[in-house]
């Protein structure tokens, strides 16, 4: 919708950082994936080292950019969407800056390695308990319970970084792999099911011809079982043939669901079409992740494909479409710099996991020229966005 009214110069003035929770979050991730890949290349080219006991450098790296940058995403953007769904208030101004508060000093005291654990270990906790208690209570009030399916995932991602920091504190035997494992299905896992509701409605309504697209129950129940099932074999059997057989079933059932939706029309809007090869992105991932040469677990570049391109991708396109849906700017004209940014990740995404499966002569040369794209692509997102995320809404209405 097209808002008309016309905002006070008084209201234009405001800070509206913590308004609603889309606003500090999306501006924390996109500022933590520049900077995170930034120290992290300087890590892998050993221009410097990070002091860790009982954790890898890498594993450092895949915790921040999946507990740390997708779990700001997936803060933000439900924070705004149980708003949506209930009616009700979630969390603003000091409770949302304290939450906001709790995950950026987790962050920043990671970064000096396990000298300050403990204190990572309870800030990152705590910002995870009060977001799903944020995000409940709403739900809880509106009795809305088909929400919580949401929030379960949510809740197994917190457990999660449980692990982890069970496994830093030496208290549990490959912990930290066990919560980077975890938590890449889970995000897919999530991306799935807020895919299903929303993707196919973007479509529908945001191309220049009306299309109704085709959706089948069994398909999206036989998604679901299946998904779980690979889940629970993940996260103990990790029977390689299992996986492979899971796997690729996802691959042909969510590739048919995809086919389903996909429409000429989407690849002249950029908010549709970079969900799209998101999710196109999240499939290729099952195809290689059941390849029998990689015995039930995730390689390095399978790895990639799932959280570069499939969590990457995805939420860069969600956080530029809610932004400015959410601030009362119109989603069908964003800036025309935004298709670069998702373009410049989709070229990050082929230097980084596709392309080392043909040749890694020049491997570090890949990895480095992937890291610059990915930054690139964010600041692109940072210099679009920041502006508008701390500015109050067009209309002048609170949010």
């Amino acid at each position: 919708m097209q808002i008309a009214i016309k905002p006070s110069k008084q209201a234009n003035k405001k800070l509206a950082l913590f308004n609603l929770g889309f606003r500090p979050f999306f501006l924390g991730a996109c500022l933590f994936a520049i900077i995170s890949i930034a120290l992290w290349m300087l890590v892998y080219f050993s221009y410097m080292t990070i002091p860790f006991d009982n954790i890898s450098q890498s594993q450092w790296h895949a915790h921040e950019m999946l507990y740390g940058y997708s779990m700001a995403v997936v803060a933000g953007f439900l924070l705004t969407a149980v708003k949506n769904w209930t009616g009700l208030p979630t969390v603003f101004g000091p409770p949302l800056m304290l939450l906001f508060l709790l995950w950026c000093v987790a962050r920043l005291l990671f970064l000096f390695g396990s000298t300050f654990l403990p204190w990572v270990a309870a800030t990152d906790l705590l910002f995870g308990l009060i977001l799903i208690i944020s995000l409940t209570h709403p739900i809880v009030n509106a009795k809305q319970w088909k929400q919580l399916a949401v929030i379960s995932k949510v809740t197994l991602l917190w457990l999660g970084n449980i692990v982890f920091y069970l496994g830093c504190f030496g208290l549990l035997n490959n912990g930290m792999q066990y919560a980077i494992n975890g938590a890449v299905l889970l995000f897919i896992s999530l991306i799935l099911m807020m895919g299903r509701r929303v993707i196919p409605f973007f479509i529908e309504r945001g191309t220049e011809t009306k299309v109704v697209l085709k959706q089948y129950q069994w398909l999206d129940l036989s998604i679901l079982a299946l998904f779980i099932a690979l889940f629970i074999n993940a996260m103990s059997l990790n029977h390689a043939v299992i996986t492979t057989l899971l796997a690729w079933s996802l691959f042909v059932l969510n590739g048919y669901r995809l086919i389903n939706w996909h429409t000429s029309g989407i690849w002249r809007v950029p908010l549709l079409w970079s969900l799209y090869v998101a999710a196109w992105l999240i499939n290729l991932g099952f195809f290689f992740y059941g390849l029998p040469s990689q015995q039930g677990n995730f390689s390095i570049l399978t790895l990639h494909l799932f959280t570069m391109g499939g969590i990457g991708l995805m939420t860069l396109s969600m956080m530029s479409r809610v932004a400015l849906g959410h601030t009362g700017r119109d989603i069908k004209t964003p800036s025309p710099w935004i298709g670069w940014a998702f373009g410049m990740l989709i070229v990050s995404v082929l230097f980084r996991a596709i392309v080392p499966m043909f040749t890694t002569q020049f491997y570090q040369s890949w990895v480095l020229t992937a890291s610059i794209l990915w930054m690139v692509s964010f600041a692109i997102f940072a210099s679009i966005y920041i502006p508008i995320l701390l500015k109050p809404r067009t209309d002048g209405a609170f949010g």
